[in-house]
């Protein structure tokens, strides 16, 4: 796991009713700058990590564009229900 995979995990399982459904993985992008991050979780999780009109997924994705400042890359978060 990256430290930003790790950040992002560590920031999003507070927030999970069903920890172990949670997970984050890197994918791969078709741009040499950019880096993928997509949390997995079930649809009720996904939901509550989403929040209300996205306020919680807007604060989890500006503490993760914070976090990657130092490495140069855009980081893109997205949320999928499984």
């Amino acid at each position: 796991m990256t430290d930003l995979e790790k950040t992002l995990y560590d920031l999003c399982l507070p927030l999970a009713e069903n920890k172990s459904s949670l997970s984050v993985k890197t994918m791969a992008s078709s741009y040499e700058n950019e880096i993928l991050l997509y949390v997995y979780a079930d649809n009720k999780d996904v939901a509550r990590l989403i929040g209300r009109k996205g306020v919680i997924a807007s604060a989890l994705r500006q503490m993760i564009s914070v976090a990657s400042r130092k490495m140069h890359k855009r980081v893109n978060v997205k949320f999928e229900p499984y």
